[in-house]
């Protein structure tokens, strides 16, 4: 992540900032430090300052506790959590998945505002209770308000706040679809932007800055999951590549070479080959011809120049693409053979037939 530091673990979840967070700790620093200096003369020339920093880095200590919320209750339904980061708006934990139902989905998104609820509570009733005064009151009063504040607008229904990943837990409940809860909550965070733009152009420098977060973010989330949602509904089968390079083990060399190769408007370099039965029995590489004598190619067969094949999995043709399309990722492949049960070879599914027949779609059904 650019301009992103590591700066340790917590509770093993690696901890990162972003420069922003800098940016924001200096600020904040500066703007409170000024308030105390100007609340509280007797405090002196420095301690004012120092009390500034401290105050900011309480306040993202709360954004953290916000954060380790919802990292909490992931690592309950046994998601893991890759990182948090504190930026320029907040935090960000990254979860390595999503929720398997909308009630845990639900709890995660929740979880931070709830802590935030927690310490704005705890906080007030310690400045209450413990009969605080002086700088020590102020620091304490802002901190309960900042939690509070912090857990109000972290509800505000629309992607990416956790308000939004509640609606999207709601409404994948009604609906049965995630992918739908996704585009709605990013449909109302994009409005939710437009309108704090709006209000911002009035001289509120924060309103745009939150509004333009939100849009970015918002049509981040709604672009994903359109294509999510096209890709569970569709299966391997779907995106199997035309004329996938597939050939009979008993051809003989002279064969494979006039009907697969010479003339041939593909660049394959590498065809899968299968027995009497379709199924998958190993590879021959174009380059394996050039070891053998062409004037021997009538006698030799694809067969004796068959490698193991190097596909550390296989797929069905009516796994969902959208599964396909993570096993891909996971692999870190290009292609996967699509094999039916009883082992026949139906054909590769490529990344790019993926995007061609994703696009073939958007242009049969222009939004």
């Amino acid at each position: 992540m650019n301009g992103t530091f590591r700066v340790g673990n917590l509770f093993g979840i690696p901890f990162f900032v972003n420069a922003s967070w800098f940016l924001v700790l200096g600020l904040v620093t500066w703007q409170y430090g000024g308030a105390l200096a100007a609340l509280f003369p007797t405090l002196g020339p420095v301690a004012p300052w120092m009390l500034g920093l401290f105050t900011a880095l309480l306040l993202f200590a709360s954004v953290l506790a916000h954060e380790l919320g919802h990292s909490w209750v992931a690592i309950k339904q046994g998601i893991g959590v890759k990182s948090i980061s504190l930026f320029l708006f907040g935090g960000l934990a990254n979860l390595e998945r999503e929720s398997k139902t909308p009630a845990e989905a639900f709890w995660v998104a929740i979880a931070g505002p709830l802590v935030s609820l927690f310490l704005s509570g705890l906080l007030t009733a310690i400045g209450i209770g413990a009969g605080l005064t002086g700088p020590a009151a102020a620091i304490v009063g802002l901190l309960a308000s900042i939690n509070l504040v912090l857990a109000l607008f972290n509800l505000i229904p629309g992607l990416p706040l956790d308000g939004g990943n509640i609606l999207k837990a709601i409404v994948w409940k009604i609906t049965g679809n995630p992918y739908k809860g996704v585009i709605f909550a990013s449909r109302v965070g994009q409005i939710i932007g437009w309108i704090a733009i709006a209000t911002g152009v009035f001289g509120n420098i924060w309103n745009l800055v939150i509004g333009w977060f939100l849009l970015q973010n918002a049509g981040q989330s709604a672009q994903y999951a359109t294509v999510q949602n096209k890709l569970a509904g569709l299966t391997a089968a779907d995106a199997v590549t035309p004329e996938s390079p597939i050939v009979s083990q008993d051809l003989s060399l002279r064969e494979f070479a006039n009907n697969y190769v010479i003339g041939s408007t593909q660049t394959w370099r590498r065809f899968l080959a299968t027995d009497d039965a379709g199924q998958l029995v190993g590879a021959i590489d174009l380059d394996d011809l050039k070891t053998i004598p062409t004037g021997t190619w009538p006698q030799v067969l694809v067969k004796e120049l068959l490698k193991p094949i190097e596909f550390s999995t296989t797929v069905k043709p009516e796994l969902s693409l959208l599964e396909v399309v993570t096993l891909l990722e996971q692999l870190k492949v290009q292609e996967l053979p699509v094999i039916r049960e009883n082992g026949v070879l139906v054909g590769l599914v490529e990344k790019a037939e993926i995007a061609r027949l994703l696009q073939r779609q958007a242009e049969a059904n222009p939004a």
